[in-house]
């Protein structure tokens, strides 16, 4: 065939007649070449895939311990974040306790500011919930005090919500 033309061209020239030629291998099919390179190519791929996989397998630890650092910084930024909302809440509060006490304006500008009726209003709210929860606390205490049994109460109450 083809290939057997091809490698008698390149087949070695002995370089004195005592040295015999070698005798050329066994002309090999065109499909089973075509399978060697195939299963060349096949080892090849699974090779770099192998590498790559040992590259991903080394670098999982480092970014686990990258992913690590980002969580704790980001809860960091929240804290802070956080703790700077509070202080400007204190501060605007603060700027309106002042305002309204320096101002002369301050009756006028207690109707129209919505800030002052707001807490106004949580203060109200606040007040009424400081006597529920006294009147739960004594209600408690009287039932308490009669031998009812609290527990089974409570389980009912928490059963209809």
């Amino acid at each position: 065939m083809a290939l057997d033309f091809l490698s008698s061209l390149f087949k070695k020239k002995p370089k004195s007649k005592e040295e015999e030629p070698t005798p050329a291998p066994e002309p090999m099919e065109v499909e089973e070449l075509e399978e060697e390179v195939e299963s060349r190519r096949e080892d090849e791929q699974i090779n770099q895939i192998l590498e790559r996989i040992n590259e991903i397998e080394n670098d999982i630890p480092r970014i686990k311990i990258s992913i690590d650092t980002l969580k704790k910084q980001i809860q960091e930024l929240r804290d802070d974040i956080d703790r700077l909302d509070k202080t400007i809440k204190d501060v605007m509060m603060l700027y309106e306790v002042i305002s309204q006490e320096i101002n002369p304006f301050k009756e006028q500008m207690g109707q129209e500011n919505p800030l002052t009726s707001e807490i106004q209003e949580l203060r109200k709210e606040l007040e009424d919930l400081k006597l529920e929860i006294a009147q739960i606390k004594n209600d408690i205490k009287v039932l308490a005090g009669y031998g009812v049994d609290l527990d089974s109460i409570i389980y009912e109450v928490l059963a209809e919500v």
